[in-house]
């Protein structure tokens, strides 16, 4: 799900499209399989099976990241051999609207579609009770917003992504904040009681900070230990002006598909 994975998964949408427009997916996407690490063949896997969520005349959300590319991805080859039809689908980024639109998926805003019968997205870690950390891929706000408007939030990952606690990856907890003083409310942030001992970073990219879909910044944390209460930490971090969302999804996940050496196993909250 991070940004530095952005590249490598945009390349394997355009070259899958590239074989769809020639004539030639039944042979390339074997040999792209092939091609594929063990973590992306995983990652494509629970993919697949999170679209056979998705029937003719639904209403969808569609993810961000590498995870998520590959059901949109399948969406997309589904609606092309005409599988599925009349299907409706509300991006949660650019990039993924950008990889839609260039399949043929039909799209729209929540403006237009306010309530959606589910969303699929991935997943940067996940804890026993499905509550999930999201956005190392910067789009926490826009997937909040989407996931929290619909009726299931099918999560997609491999299994490298379960940890026993939130935070316990010792990776990025995004938090989305405004651009105005954000030394003042990465400092804040840094000293909440409910996240002692986080260390907090202005996320960058090259030599500026990292602009989100909304024109916002991010502030990462980082745990040497999982976050002891992630209810009180969500809590604490949204109560601070400045602060627009956070990575913490909490009781949002109604299924989580997690595909791993031994198959998909499929666990309903």
């Amino acid at each position: 799900q991070t940004i530095l994975g952005r590249g490598r998964c945009m390349a394997l949408g355009a070259a899958r499209r590239t074989a769809a427009s020639s004539g030639l997916r039944s042979r390339a996407v074997p040999a792209m399989a092939a091609s594929m690490s063990v973590q992306d063949q995983l990652k494509q896997q629970a993919a697949f099976k999170a679209v056979e969520y998705v029937q003719s005349g639904m209403k969808v959300g569609l993810g961000t990241g590498s995870t998520a590319a590959f059901a949109v991805d399948r969406l997309g080859d589904l609606l092309n051999r005409g599988e599925l039809k009349d299907i409706l689908a509300v991006p949660t980024s650019k990039r993924t609207e950008e990889q839609a639109r260039a399949l043929g998926i039909p799209l729209a805003t929540l403006d237009e579609v306010p309530k959606l019968d589910v969303a699929i997205d991935g997943a940067d870690e996940v804890d026993p009770a499905l509550n999930v950390v999201k956005g190392r891929g910067g789009a926490l706000l826009r997937e909040k917003m989407v996931e929290m408007a619909s009726d299931k939030f099918v999560c997609i990952v491999d299994n490298s992504k379960l940890v026993d606690g939130l935070g316990g990856s010792k990776l990025a907890m995004p938090v989305e904040i405004v651009q105005f003083c954000w030394k003042y409310n990465l400092e804040r942030l840094a000293n909440l009681p409910e996240v002692a001992g986080c260390r907090a970073e202005l996320r960058m990219e090259g030599d500026s900070p990292y602009v989100t879909d909304n024109s916002n910044y991010i502030v990462d944390l980082y745990f040497d230990e999982p976050i002891k209460d992630s209810y009180a930490a969500a809590r604490a971090i949204s109560a601070l002006e400045g602060v627009v969302d956070h990575g913490l999804f909490l009781d949002m996940v109604t299924t989580c598909i997690i595909a791993g050496d031994s198959g998909v196993e499929v666990k309903d909250k």
